[in-house]
């Protein structure tokens, strides 16, 4: 049997990615290692999304080279939006590097291998495709504990935020059959799988039609409505069993609508969770990072959101500071959104030009590495503070929680999550893994909450 070792960085897509790629690989014999040393084959899923990103994974390439200088038959393959981005590139800096292959090429794979194996020749395929979806392909749950996995429902982004890379490295928006995303929901659940994860780079714009799709895939869909849009699927799939649990990542807030908040609403395995990427509290940046909203816009979003879904709601948001030409005074405008908001955590970062994106070429990166830091721990700060705050909020309530695994940091405790996507920990407890239980909160951090099963 032909080992394969696979490892990924980056976004929920990357690991949803890689399962696919697994799966594509196992018809050809592969089977998967979690030894590299052992393996035939190692595959890298790599991010863009930051020049720290692709630092990593090419000092992770360093250190496999050690390997390949012990095991020169030993193929390497870069796949994913790093790719996409670099194309032959990488196969002149990287010399170990053997196949290169971008996102919508994964199927692709086995040939790919076959020219390396056969006539010991690099190859690459990083063409985007219009059509892409992987939908009739069973991913193989790599790493799974068997409860929690994520289904992609789309691919691509339409956006185009000046500051993003990954409308160039993953393509055009396309969408899944809706048949087939609840057809794998209902094998997950079959399977003994109690949440999952419906994911895109903007799920919200998810858009399946009968018109534009080939006529296979209409006869087969004669039983649902001509177009589907994501507050159709999210219900669709909420339906297969109330002891499934949805989420969903990650949300526009352009493109959010209030028919996915009451989805929200109405159904109580729809968890009480929503991820809505800020970027920042200032409108003429937000103007320039192309977002297409300004800071009331997306105030009075949030505030909808609490009107129909309710104020418990679980809100977490992405921040970038330090954009070009951002004044102080405007760093000041996203600490006070958060300050108005409270999110109950977020995913911050300073602002790393990329290289092709439309910040790249028409605005300068004038704003210096020590103020980037500098704002950005201010940033991480008030977050800290407001997650403890929310967090507290949690004290002496009950909630329902999926238990999901072991504690990292004591194997005498189960951990699990709340509907609002808060992580608890609780003394463990005997043949509950998987199923839901009632959990009283006692105690908590600006991570975690620590209770006990009522």
């Amino acid at each position: 049997m032909k080992k394969l070792f696979i490892q990924s960085y980056g976004c929920a897509m990357n690991f949803s990615d890689s399962e696919i790629v697994a799966s594509i690989l196992s018809k050809e014999g592969y089977i998967i290692t979690n030894t590299i040393e052992e393996s035939d084959l190692i595959l890298i899923n790599t991010c863009s999304i930051r020049e720290k990103a692709e630092e990593t994974i090419r000092h992770r390439l360093r250190n496999i080279n050690i390997i390949k200088k012990n095991k020169p038959s030993l193929i390497i393959g870069i796949l994913g939006c790093m790719a996409e981005r670099l194309k032959d590139k990488l196969l002149k800096e990287e010399k170990i590097v053997d196949i290169v292959a971008g996102p919508d090429s994964y199927r692709d794979l086995p040939k790919l291998i076959c020219k390396v194996l056969e006539k010991n020749e690099k190859s690459v395929n990083t063409i985007l495709s219009l059509e892409e979806t992987y939908d009739n392909i069973e991913p193989v749950r790599l790493n799974s504990n068997g409860i929690t996995a994520f289904i992609s429902i789309m691919r691509g982004c339409d956006n185009m935020c000046s500051f993003c890379v990954v409308p160039f490295t993953r393509g055009r928006e396309r969408s899944r059959d809706p048949l087939s995303i609840v057809k794998e929901a209902k094998n997950l659940y079959s399977k003994g799988y109690r949440e999952i994860t419906l994911l895109g780079q903007n799920v919200d714009s998810y858009k399946w039609s009968k018109e534009t799709n080939n006529k296979k895939k209409l006869e087969k869909s004669t039983e649902i409505k001509d177009v589907i849009v994501f507050s159709d699927l999210l219900e669709m799939v909420a339906n297969i069993n109330s002891d499934l649990r949805i989420r969903f990542s990650t949300s526009h807030p352009k493109d959010i609508t209030n028919d996915v908040l009451k989805v929200i609403k109405n159904h109580e395995n729809v968890c009480n969770y929503i991820h809505l990427p800020a970027q920042s509290g200032n409108s003429r940046i937000l103007k320039k990072m192309n977002r297409t909203y300004d800071r009331n816009w997306y105030l009075d979003k949030i505030n909808n959101i609490k009107k129909i879904v309710g104020n418990e709601c679980g809100i977490s948001s992405d921040f970038i500071t330090g954009f070009c030409s951002e004044t102080e005074e405007e760093h000041h405008d996203t600490l006070s959104l958060m300050d108005n908001v409270i999110y109950d955590y977020s995913y911050m970062y300073y602002y790393s030009e990329r290289p092709g994106t439309l910040a790249q070429r028409k605005y300068e990166d004038d704003i210096s590495l020590e103020i980037k830091k500098r704002r950005l721990s201010e940033i991480i700060k008030k977050q800290n503070k407001h997650s403890l705050n929310r967090n507290k909020l949690t004290i002496d309530k009950t909630y329902k929680v999926l238990v999901d695994g072991i504690s990292k940091k004591s194997s005498d405790y189960n951990k699990g999550k709340t509907s609002e996507n808060k992580l608890i920990v609780f003394p463990k407890k005997q043949n509950i893994m998987g199923t839901y239980v009632d959990v009283r909160v006692k105690d908590c951090n600006s991570a975690t909450l620590f209770g006990e099963i009522c």
